[in-house]
């Protein structure tokens, strides 16, 4: 893996990272459990990228990693979307 998209892979995660934690906050102070999962969905991110960093890539491992915590990070948010309108 190149340093350019080193870089640029770390700069969006480090954005959704950001973005994330500030989403984690807002359901986490509707629903606590959710919220703990969505800031430990970030923090993985974080590691993978750290890994990504130290080991010049992971042969598309860490990708697809990265790609299934997006997938987790949106049912969650999902999940709180459909508990505000059950409960409203």
């Amino acid at each position: 893996m190149t340093i350019r998209k080193l870089t640029f892979s770390s700069l969006l995660g480090f954005t959704l990272v950001c973005a994330g934690a500030m989403l984690a906050q807002d359901i986490g102070s509707r629903y606590p459990a959710i919220g703990d999962a969505l800031r430990h969905i970030h923090e993985a991110s974080q590691k993978i990228d750290e890994a990504e960093q130290a080991h010049h890539g992971l042969g598309g491992h860490g990708k697809k990693a990265q790609e299934l915590l997006e997938q987790a990070n949106h049912e969650l948010k999902e999940a709180a979307e459909y508990l505000d309108h059950e409960h409203h």
